[in-house]
């Protein structure tokens, strides 16, 4: 692979998920994002139409957060919380599963709820975030295949708000299960480019990182 700083950048969802992040903020983040090229900006959900205002004349996607950072809300929540995000322009959904339903050995709901919100985000892109740090590696392989069976385009390691994030190893796995033909975004803890090259060759094709900047300047200073 090319380490240029286009290549880089377009790998990256820009992420601004913090509890009290502001409209200045979120400003600034899109800002950046369309100054280094980055592939999507990740928000809230209230920052959704925002965002989407401040972009709507350049290539950068909008993406957000559905049953963050949890994944515990209903299946019925989860769509509505869909439904409203791509009302107001969201393009990528970043869904949290249910953990604990996981640990009730009830796979079903998750496949619901997985089908559920690829039924009505049929053109747009759907990721699936399995927060590997309170799984075990059987449970992470099965929840790969549900979510490629149930036409995600991407599974995801981590919320960044779990005990852990992204590992290479866990990456590792997650590409060898869904094969080639579903993305691998790694997520949680990448803040630098080392670590974003390392998930990159352990099979990550989307990086979610709120050091994005940092990661650019970083490459630029090593050109």
């Amino acid at each position: 692979m090319e380490w240029d700083k286009s290549t880089i950048a377009k790998l990256i969802d820009h992420t601004m998920l913090k509890a009290d992040a502001s409209g200045r903020e979120i400003e600034a983040l899109c800002q950046e994002a369309t100054e280094y090229g980055f592939c999507s900006v990740c928000v809230n959900p209230f920052n959704v139409e925002q965002a989407v205002r401040l972009l709507k004349k350049g290539s950068v996607k909008v993406g957000t957060v559905i049953g963050f950072p949890l994944g515990a809300t209903s299946t019925a929540a989860k769509v509505f919380e869909s439904n409203d995000a791509l009302a107001k322009g969201a393009k990528e959904l970043d869904m949290v599963i249910n953990i604990g339903a996981v640990k009730n050995n009830d796979f079903g709901i998750i496949e619901r709820e997985i089908s559920e919100i690829r039924k009505i985000s049929k053109g747009f892109v759907l990721k699936v975030i399995i927060e590997t740090c309170y799984l075990k590696d059987e449970e992470k392989i099965r929840l790969c295949r549900i979510a490629a069976e149930s036409g995600a385009d991407f599974v995801k390691t981590s919320t960044g708000f779990g005990t852990m994030g992204a590992t290479t190893e866990d990456v590792r796995m997650m590409r060898e299960t869904v094969g080639a033909a579903v993305g691998v975004k790694a997520s949680g803890g990448i803040r630098d480019l080392e670590t974003l090259k390392k998930m990159v060759m352990a099979g990550a094709n989307r990086i979610g990182t709120s050091s994005g900047v940092k990661i650019i300047k970083e490459l630029e200073m090593n050109l």
